[in-house]
């Protein structure tokens, strides 16, 4: 796949930037360059090799969803929590509307 100076322009209006004629021009040559390299990138072998989410290895270490009924660290105690709030709605802060 490669670009021309139509396309260059037509993808900078859609950005909504300003360029001149010469920086599209500049900007043909740039383009091609990057999709060159993307092209390369479909040729590698990756029989074998598994998708990943990231670089690194991350365990999903989570807790249990258990609400602290302590009152010291704050759970089970609703009544306390909403005292000083503006406005609530049952066990819960009120806020208003924003979405029509």
């Amino acid at each position: 796949m490669s670009v021309d100076k139509e396309t260059v322009i037509k993808i900078a209006k859609l950005s909504r930037i300003a360029i001149s004629d010469s920086e599209a021009s500049a900007m043909v040559g740039e383009l091609n360059g990057i999709l060159g390299w993307v092209e390369q990138l479909g040729e590698v072998d990756v029989t074998g090799v598994e998708p990943m989410t990231a670089v690194i290895g991350i365990d999903g270490r989570m807790r249990d969803d258990i609400v602290n009924a302590d009152p010291l660290t704050g759970g089970g105690v609703p009544e306390k929590i909403l005292a000083n709030a503006p406005a609530k709605e049952g066990n819960f802060f009120g806020v208003p509307k924003v979405i029509e």
